[in-house]
């Protein structure tokens, strides 16, 4: 005989286990929220309302982007961690959340990995290193050289301590010991005025962000931080044809959800998202800004998550980077 706190304890199952089953497939029944934790214009921003326009497009859904920047992305992301999991609220995340992991660890608000629900990769896009035009060195081989006979004298610009950009050039002083500084800006355009003016020597971002000065002459290209040419930056030289390491360094595009948003909910975003990604006309907006398109499901959205988290967090440890 069943006990009747044991018959209780099935029908609250029963009841939980009926209201999410109820709740996703009447989802959505209002305007979802999507904060994107960066200001407007920039890869983040820009790859997330071409997904989310897509998916709309798909589906009939009311999908509201918010710009939320601050903190390094903490501030927006926060927000979405603190969120009801009701599958109204959703954050995009790029390179920086997976070394907040270890640049804030044990000061984040929140759990990078268990305060949320991996939805899906949207994309990477590889970075690309240009150079002033005047220094002498025009690929990796020789930087490294130049930088070695020269300490101290080869200054690397970013957009943040943190970012992507400054992570990856710190992978590559610890892969072939050049000697390069680190010059932190607030964004990209003001390193791009130095590196133009003379008083930095290399930047490392995006292709959309260096291709159209490559392409006008006012910078020189030295390496595209990927495995392969990248569509968007074709004639720049991968790290190994420039005579570097076999390395990689890119940002990325990542979706999540609160943490105990309802997994049919994920899925049904995952798989709309992923749709809309491999779409002709998206995927060919994506190349044109050298971003490779993925789309993929959570379950392989997290494990990416999980590996960016340990890549970064050695480099981040072996460079002792600090948060600003």
């Amino acid at each position: 005989m069943f006990s009747s706190r044991l018959l209780q304890r099935l029908a609250l199952l029963g009841a939980v286990a009926f209201t999410a089953l109820s709740q996703a497939q009447t989802w959505p029944a209002k305007p979802i929220k999507w904060i994107v934790p960066y200001t407007p214009g920039g890869i983040t921003d820009n790859a997330t309302r071409m997904v989310v326009q897509k998916v709309q497009e798909q589906t009939g859904w009311n999908i509201v982007v918010e710009n939320k920047p601050g903190a390094n992305s903490i501030l927006g992301a926060d927000l979405v961690a603190r969120a009801a999991p009701d599958g109204y609220t959703f954050l995009t995340v790029i390179g920086a959340h997976a070394a907040n992991a270890t640049l804030y660890a044990g000061r984040l608000p929140y759990d990078v990995v268990k305060s949320f629900a991996p939805v899906s990769l949207v994309g990477i896009a590889p970075l690309v290193m240009v150079a002033n035009n005047n220094l002498p060195f025009k690929d990796i081989k020789e930087l490294v050289a130049y930088s070695k006979a020269n300490p101290g004298k080869v200054a690397f610009g970013s957009s943040g301590v943190g970012a992507a950009a400054h992570l990856t050039q710190e992978l590559l002083k610890q892969v072939t010991g050049a000697d390069m500084v680190h010059v932190p800006y607030k964004g990209t355009a003001p390193a791009l005025s130095d590196l133009m003016g003379g008083s930095l020597q290399v930047l490392t971002d995006t292709a959309s962000a260096m291709m159209p000065h490559v392409r006008s002459g006012k910078v020189k290209p030295i390496a595209v931080f990927s495995n392969k040419r990248v569509l968007g930056a074709s004639e720049v030289p991968t790290v190994v044809e420039a005579g570097g390491p076999a390395m990689e360094g890119s940002t990325w595009v990542l979706f999540l959800a609160p943490a105990a948003t309802p997994r049919d909910i994920v899925n049904r975003l995952s798989q709309e998202t992923a749709k809309a990604i491999r779409s002709p006309d998206l995927k060919a907006r994506f190349e044109a800004l050298g971003i490779e398109a993925v789309g993929n499901t959570p379950e392989q959205a997290g494990k990416f998550l999980d590996d960016e988290i340990v890549k970064w967090a050695k480099v981040i440890k072996t460079a002792d980077v600090k948060p600003e």
